[in-house]
Formats: structure tokens, sequence, C-alpha cells
């Protein structure tokens, strides 16, 4: 079903039923970011857990900030990471539209119900006038709006309208506590007066998000809210809206609310969306694996055993349980972070990891949009070598450059060269190249027996001062795949041509 497909009737209760049905609601505005891909995995998680339903809707109803673009770059980052869904964009369902700017008339609508039935009233105060009666009271102006229109007659909203003042619609909160059990901290309370009378509508008749999302989540049948700590002051205005739309018969329940840990960054502060190091299409153009990445953010809130941190999405989905989930603050670790990829990147099949790292290696003009299949194949043989010594995929490029630049145009990088090329590496190049030139077989094995023979044993050199030399003058660079390997795989002519040219330019 198409975004523009018929919308389901208003006040029509979902059918009663047991099953789960979660929400990942983002609003499109600026770049995906990991706290915000730590919310969805967690509902992924335990909708996938239970057997339930993941519903992806987008919250743009802020023209001002929303943006094509970065609804666009929602979707691709889902995309990448691998996260699918069960009803929105692109897939459809029974409660589409799944964008909130194509869903006007139903909020239009149930605010017109909620209107009529007394649960939403005019205000027409405005905020100088609210901090101007606070302060009268001796009270502190931050409490915000007081209730003062709760009761206004018909005489004296004619006399506001007659001033030419416009009502915003306000939410009627109820006289007594709210309390609810979260599923993450236990039991909350909001004593009654706390949460001030909210704004749902404004003046012009547009709808604000603290109505459109309960709304949405009501209508579309959502059962559990897990989101981010932030938002627990919401959720008192949130359940008196669930508990004035069960009323007037738009639904029949309120959702179990579970709020989730922050995110935070350096100094303990919560990361935020304008910190670089929250961008998540930072990780995917680093070369960060989904599973590692995801891997990684299940671990900032939630574990799947004490002693465990690596696992695949499978296993997290399997094991996921809200009763495992932290009310503490989770510490955004970048080395934490590499770790864990690397150790999946190590555990990736050769010829898949070939297939990642290909479009790093094109990327960065280390092999052309087409490699030939012998490019394809020195890739292949390389492959298990490199995959022990990476973090993450983008750091392929300059470790296998060696094998496939043009003869006229290899160098060492300068600062290897000037580390390991100076002009006590004199001998130890003239002594590795008498020794390769006589080899009967290029063969790694056979390699490594020939330098050994005459660098270590010969010279009486150490394993670093001896090879160090030999691998810049070939590899171009300090750290590289394994020398023997490096050697077999640039072949017996350029490895002596590339270590005459390094003798030559002492």
């Amino acid at each position: 079903m198409s975004a523009s497909a018929a919308t389901p009737e208003v006040g029509t209760p979902e059918a009663a039923t047991p099953e789960v049905r979660v929400r990942f609601s983002p609003s499109p505005t600026g770049t995906p970011h990991v706290g915000l891909i730590r919310t969805a995995l967690f509902n992924w998680a335990y909708a996938r857990h239970v057997g339930g339903k993941v519903v992806f809707r987008i919250e743009d109803t802020d023209a001002a900030r929303d943006s094509e673009e970065s609804y666009l770059s929602l979707l691709e980052a889902m995309r990448w990471l691998g996260l699918d869904w069960d009803e929105g964009p692109e897939v459809g369902g029974p409660h589409a539209p799944y964008r909130q700017s194509l869903r006007r008339e139903l909020y239009d609508d149930v605010a017109r119900r909620l209107f009529e039935a007394g649960e939403l009233y005019e205000s027409f105060s405005n905020a100088e006038e609210i901090e101007a009666r606070r302060r009268a009271a001796g009270q502190d102006p931050k409490l915000g709006y007081d209730g003062h229109d709760r009761d206004l007659t018909d005489e004296q909203k004619a006399a506001f309208r007659a001033e030419g003042r416009a009502p915003v619609l306000r939410l009627r909160m109820p006289d007594e506590d709210i309390t609810w059990v979260d599923l993450v901290r236990g039991e909350v309370t909001f004593k009654v007066g706390s949460t001030p009378d909210p704004v749902l509508v404004r003046a012009n008749g547009d709808p604000l998000y603290p109505f459109v999302n309960p709304v949405d989540d009501a209508l579309m049948g959502i059962t559990h809210v897990l989101r981010g700590e932030d938002l627990l002051p919401s959720t008192p205005r949130q359940i008196a809206l669930y508990q004035a739309l069960t009323r007037i018969g738009v639904t029949g329940s309120t959702p179990r609310f579970g709020h989730l840990p922050y995110v935070t960054g350096e100094g303990n502060k919560k990361l935020s969306k304008r910190d670089p190091q929250s961008n998540l299409f930072l990780y995917r153009d680093r070369g960060f694996l989904p599973e590692g990445l995801l891997n990684y953010l299940a671990l900032l809130g939630w574990s799947i055993a004490d002693d465990r941190d690596i696992f695949t999405m499978a296993e997290m989905f399997e094991a996921f349980e809200l009763g495992r989930v932290s009310a503490n603050p989770a510490r955004f670790d970048l080395k934490k972070a590499e770790a864990i990829n690397a150790t999946h990147l190590r555990a990736l099949p050769v010829e898949e990891f070939v297939r990642r790292v290909l479009p790093h290696l094109v990327k960065d003009g280390v092999l052309p949009a087409e490699p030939t299949e012998e490019q394809l194949a020195v890739l292949s043989g390389v492959a298990p070598l490199v995959q022990e010594r990476l973090v993450v995929l983008s750091e392929a490029s300059g470790m296998v450059r060696f094998l496939f630049v043009p003869e006229q145009d290899f160098a060492p990088e300068e600062d290897s060269a000037a580390k390991a090329l100076g002009q006590d590496a004199r001998p130890v190049l003239e002594a590795s190249i008498s020794a390769l030139e006589s080899l009967p077989e290029w063969t790694a094995a056979a390699i490594e027996d020939a330098l050994k023979v005459s660098l270590v044993d010969g010279m009486g050199l150490k394993p670093r001062k001896a090879y160090a030399p030999v691998r810049v003058a070939v590899t171009g660079r300090t750290v590289s795949p394994p020398l023997y390997e490096s050697l077999e795989l640039v072949g017996r002519s350029r490895s002596i041509g590339r270590l005459r040219r390094a003798l030559g330019a002492i």
C-alpha cells in the first residue's frame, strides 16, 4: 500500500490483540545519529524477540526544520543497517500514510472530537500574561502555564476574540497524580500540578508534536513505546491524552512506556546530534560493518550476558529482554566500538570481506570501478592477511595499494622512508637483494628462510631492524600485510626492482 492510500476511520479502536507493536518515529532533521539508531535497535530487538511488529513512522510536521534530504537519509540508514520494518514508508500497511505531514485530516478530526467532549479547551493567555501572573503570585515563572483559561465564560472568550486574539487548544490535565510502571525504571510518579496543561493545537489550527505523536500511536495500535530518557517529562501529558482518547473512543488502551538510558559522550554529557562523533554516516564511510556497529550500540544500555560483548543481530533478537536494559547512562566509547567492529571484520569469510572492502578500494582509487580478474585474484590472495590487521574497511586502501599501483608510480611514503631507509639500511637492502635473487622458488616460506639466513643469522640483526627496510622498500609503508606473503604477492621481479630503487635513493 502506498503512502497515499486511504487512512483508517478515526474513532475505530484496534481490535483487542496480544500482539506487540512498537514504533520508530524519527523527525527528518539533520543526519541520523547513533543515539537515534540505538533507540531504533532496541525497538527492533524487542519486537523481533516477542514476535511483534515494527512500525516505522516519519514525524515531519515541523516544516521549518524537516527536509526531504533528511527523510531519504533515514531510509538510507535503515537499509545500510539492515533494520527492516513491518509497516511504514516503502512498505505500506493498514495505517498508511506513515508520514505525519500526510495525516492532517486525521488530526483535525480527533482535535475536533476532543474539543467537543471538553477534553481540550481554548486558551487565550500569552506568555507575558502567564509570567506576570506567576510573579504576582510569588511563584517561579518557569512553572509555565497556570490553568487560568480553563473555565473562561463565553463572554470572556468573546471579549478576547474582539481584541483580535485567536486561541490555542490545551489539554485539560487530570487533577490527580499520574503514575505508571516504566519498563526500564520501575514505578514513576508525577505529582498533580507538576505538568501544566500543554498546548496541542496552535492558534492557526496546526497540530503540535505533543498531540500528533500520541494520536498516531493510538490509531496505529502501538502497545509499547521505547524511547530516550530525555522524553520522560513528556510522558504524563501523553498518558493524560491517551486517557482522553479512550474516553472519546479513539483507542481502548494506553501503551506501556520504557525510557532508555542516555548515551553520553565526552565529559559524560548527553551525546548531542550536533557532535561529529554521533553522525551515523561517519561510521559507514570509515568502513564500520553494520553488524559491528549495531553490536556495539546494543551494549549502550543492555547486555546479552555479563561476560560477553560479541554477538550477531540474530543472537540479540533471540536474547533481548527489557529486564536487562539498564537505567544508567551509557558512554559512547569509540575505541570499544572499533574493537568490536574489528572482531566482526575478522570473522567474515574471505569472499564476503572482498565484497565489502571493494567499494572502499574503488572510492580511494586503488582499484578501478570494474577490476580485472587478475586484480580480484590478487585481492583475494591478500584478503586473509589484511583482515587480521584492520579495524575498519577504509584502512585497507593504504595497506594494499602497493599491490596495485603501477611501478612507475610506486614510491615509499615519506614518513616511512625517513624512518626505515636511512644510510644504515644500505647493507640490509644489498644483502636482501643478493639473498632473494638466487631463490629457486618464489614462495613466502622460501623468502622467509632466505631473509632470515641473510639478515638475522648472517648480519646478526634483530628481526625488527632487519625487516623494516625491506618492508618499506617493497610495500611503501611501515605497516603492511605480513612481509613474506607481501613479497610473494608482489612477485620476484617487482620486489627486487623496488629494493634496487630504494637502495639507489639512499
